[in-house]
Protein backbone atom coordinates (compact mmCIF):
# COMPACT_ATOMS: atom_id res chain seq x y z
CA UNK A 1 0.00 0.00 0.00
CA UNK A 2 1.27 3.42 -0.97
CA UNK A 3 0.31 6.33 1.27
CA UNK A 4 -0.33 9.58 -0.59
CA UNK A 5 0.10 13.19 0.38
CA UNK A 6 -3.50 14.07 -0.53
CA UNK A 7 -6.46 15.58 1.28
CA UNK A 8 -8.80 13.19 -0.61
CA UNK A 9 -6.89 9.92 -0.98
CA UNK A 10 -5.13 8.35 1.97
CA UNK A 11 -3.60 5.32 0.22
CA UNK A 12 -3.70 3.22 -2.93
CA UNK A 13 -2.63 -0.27 -3.88
CA UNK A 14 -2.49 -1.64 -7.42
CA UNK A 15 -2.57 -5.25 -8.60
CA UNK A 16 -1.21 -5.32 -12.16
CA UNK A 17 -2.25 -8.93 -12.81
CA UNK A 18 -5.88 -8.26 -11.87
CA UNK A 19 -5.81 -4.59 -13.00
CA UNK A 20 -7.50 -3.57 -9.75
CA UNK A 21 -6.88 -0.41 -7.80
CA UNK A 22 -7.68 -0.40 -4.08
CA UNK A 23 -8.30 3.09 -2.78
CA UNK A 24 -8.55 4.23 0.82
CA UNK A 25 -10.06 7.69 1.08
CA UNK A 26 -9.24 10.23 3.77
CA UNK A 27 -12.69 9.49 5.21
CA UNK A 28 -11.62 5.87 5.81
CA UNK A 29 -13.92 4.39 3.16
CA UNK A 30 -12.27 1.76 0.96
CA UNK A 31 -13.10 0.82 -2.63
CA UNK A 32 -11.74 -1.46 -5.32
CA UNK A 33 -11.79 -0.15 -8.91
CA UNK A 34 -11.69 -2.64 -11.78
CA UNK A 35 -10.01 -2.72 -15.23
CA UNK A 36 -7.64 0.10 -14.32
CA UNK A 37 -4.64 0.14 -16.68
CA UNK A 38 -1.23 0.37 -15.04
CA UNK A 39 -0.48 3.68 -16.75
CA UNK A 40 -3.39 5.28 -14.87
CA UNK A 41 -1.97 4.03 -11.57
CA UNK A 42 1.45 5.39 -12.51
CA UNK A 43 -0.04 8.77 -13.40
CA UNK A 44 -2.17 8.82 -10.23
CA UNK A 45 0.77 8.34 -7.88
CA UNK A 46 2.87 10.98 -9.66
CA UNK A 47 0.11 13.54 -10.20
CA UNK A 48 0.46 17.01 -8.73
CA UNK A 49 -3.00 16.48 -7.26
CA UNK A 50 -3.93 12.83 -6.76
CA UNK A 51 -7.51 13.79 -5.88
CA UNK A 52 -8.00 15.77 -9.08
CA UNK A 53 -6.46 13.01 -11.18
CA UNK A 54 -8.62 10.38 -9.49
CA UNK A 55 -11.79 12.40 -10.09
CA UNK A 56 -10.94 13.08 -13.75
CA UNK A 57 -9.50 9.73 -14.82
CA UNK A 58 -10.72 6.95 -12.52
CA UNK A 59 -13.82 7.72 -10.45
CA UNK A 60 -16.48 7.73 -13.16
CA UNK A 61 -14.60 5.63 -15.72
CA UNK A 62 -14.29 2.33 -13.86
CA UNK A 63 -16.65 -0.05 -12.09
CA UNK A 64 -16.05 -0.32 -8.37
CA UNK A 65 -17.20 -1.97 -5.17
CA UNK A 66 -16.88 -0.95 -1.56
CA UNK A 67 -14.54 -3.13 0.46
Amino acid sequence: MLFLNSSVLKAVEYDPAAKTLDVTFATGREYTYFAVPEWKYDELITATSAGEYFNAMIRDQHDFKER
